[in-house]
């Protein structure tokens, strides 16, 4: 594949910067939406949000925890044992977070406001909400390709092609979260161009996530399934607590709950069939 033999010319840290990179653009293509229409449908738009759930679940198992166990076994640990600490530690970050951060999700009141109490904008609040969702996804990737980059002998199931599987499925599901940031503000009646900004801006975060999570497992090898599955577990938190709950308030309930299958086919199909 030519975007694996392009990338194998980098230092994995820069491979992790292109594939954040590369989710960001995703997402300010999902937020240029605004410049041809004002509203989406809520039948799509909950469509997309369980879509995008299906997909970080598959990403999760697929991309993230089966290598976690791989590597545990690889490097003297019992398997499940990295996988479970690092799961639920990354659950509760999130859920750390998520107490703590202010944030407002689309389609919710003002006074639904989650995290410690604020004065902020409700724009501010709805660009943090995304943001929050995108912060383990930049980890996961960091973490995979870091994971890739390590011998041959210890992470034979973290491949190149597995994290360029992983950032195209996440890619996949950062489409819809730049609508769901920035169409509410631009049927709120914020510009065109500031609407396209903040739903862009949210997804900022995950160049320098990448960054750092493969940074972080390369300084410190041992620490890799524990990384990987911590992404997951920040992951699952993500999906559980916010997009498919999202997913169902429009009341199209039955079809975001097919288009999780979907999302979650399409992704395992990925990482099975490429990574």
């Amino acid at each position: 594949m030519f975007v694996i033999d392009f990338l194998r010319q980098f230092d994995p840290v820069v491979q992790a910067l292109f594939a954040g990179i590369f989710t960001w653009v995703i997402t300010a293509l999902g937020a240029a939406l605004v410049f041809l229409t004002r509203r989406v449908s809520a039948a799509l738009l909950d469509a997309m949000l369980g879509f995008a759930a299906g997909v970080m679940i598959a990403a999760s198992f697929w991309s993230l925890l089966v290598p976690a166990i791989d590597l545990s076994e690889r490097l003297g640990y019992r398997g499940w044992v990295p996988a479970a600490v690092g799961f639920m530690v990354g659950g509760l970050c999130l859920r750390a977070f998520d107490q703590l951060l202010p944030h407002l999700h689309p389609r919710l009141a003002d006074s639904e406001v989650e995290g410690i109490p604020t004065t902020w904008r409700r724009t501010t609040l709805l660009v943090l909400a995304i943001t929050l969702h995108n912060l383990p996804e930049g980890l996961a990737l960091g973490v995979a390709f870091g994971a890739a980059a390590a011998p041959t002998g210890i992470a034979s199931g973290a491949t190149l092609a597995a994290a360029v599987t992983l950032a195209i499925g996440i890619g996949l599901q950062n489409f819809p979260e730049g609508v769901a940031v920035a169409m509410p503000l631009r049927r709120e009646g914020v510009t065109a161009w500031k609407s396209f900004h903040y739903g862009q801006l949210s997804a900022a975060i995950e160049p320098v996530a990448a960054v750092a999570g493969a940074a972080a497992v390369i300084a410190v090898e041992s620490l890799l399934p524990f990384a990987l599955a911590f992404a997951a577990g920040a992951m699952v938190f993500v999906v559980v607590e916010e997009l498919i709950p999202e997913s169902q308030r429009g009341g199209h309930g039955d079809l975001a709950t097919m288009m999780t299958l979907v999302g979650f086919v399409i992704m395992m199909t990925l990482d099975v069939g490429f990574g």
